[in-house]
């Protein structure tokens, strides 16, 4: 199998389980070391051994909640000084507090804006200049199509993953000359392990949220990591400041 990211570094955010960890195992089988990021230190290590046991990379970890500045910061550079260099960061770490926004509390207002766009902010903020400095990197996030379609229960989380969007656009147009792309991967509903637990707890609710699904389904989380995979490579040069949906047709153009 060609190896279209050797050599490549690359920095996974939320890289513990679910679509985190599937795009890391992807971009592992196309060839790229790793540093992989998650809150749950257990977990991370568990991902970690894996990842080198099946597809014999190296895989760096760093453990924190990464809507703190200081955590962010020592990620990215967990990268440069592991690696020496950054090439790829994919900014998936976020999940949302899913209930009708009446519901919210500051709280919870809180934690889905910090989970889901600090993050992002803080760990692309220290990546650019690293980027630009080698001339050369793609930012990949990962948004949410229920932005697009209005889902029911999402207000607040598409309050923090729309900024994400909105956040792709002004970065591609301001790196685009410094050999950076970057682009934003929005799927709708996965079957993720927490997608699971909502099935078997208010299988309604998750019948509401496949219901806008032309095919029927939830997103396999390969066929998320799949689109990552592509714009992670060199041959995506071209692609920038795009949000891609990953939806089975629940939103179209």
């Amino acid at each position: 199998m060609d190896k279209k990211l050797r050599n490549n570094v690359a920095v996974v955010t939320g890289a513990a389980r679910g679509i985190g960890l599937a795009i890391a195992e992807r971009l592992a089988s196309d060839g790229a070391r790793l540093v992989l990021a998650d809150l749950d230190e257990t977990r991370l290590k568990q991902a970690s051994v894996q990842l080198i046991r099946e597809f014999d990379t190296e895989v760096a970890t760093q453990a924190g909640d990464l809507s703190d500045q200081a955590v962010a910061e020592g990620t990215i550079k967990l990268a440069t000084e592991r690696f020496g260099r950054l090439d790829i960061l994919v900014n998936n770490a976020g999940g949302g507090i899913i209930k009708p926004f009446a519901e919210h509390t500051p709280a919870t207002l809180k934690t889905t804006i910090d989970r889901n766009l600090w993050t992002v902010l803080w760990c692309s903020w220290y990546a650019v200049p690293v980027m630009r400095k080698q001339g050369y990197g793609r930012i990949i996030h990962l948004g949410a199509d229920s932005v697009r379609n209005g889902l029911w229960d999402h207000a607040a989380y598409n309050a923090a993953k729309g900024g994400v969007h909105g956040l792709t656009t002004g970065m591609a147009r301001e790196f685009a000359r410094d050999g950076i792309t970057i682009n934003t991967v929005a799927p709708c509903a996965v079957n993720t392990p927490q997608m699971v637990a909502i099935t078997k707890s208010d299988p309604a609710l998750a019948a509401k949220f496949v219901s806008v699904i032309p095919m029927g389904r939830p997103a396999e989380m390969e066929e998320v990591a799949s689109m990552v995979s592509y714009l992670a490579s060199a041959e995506a040069s071209f692609v920038t400041g795009q949000v891609i949906s990953v939806n089975g047709g629940s939103t179209m153009l």
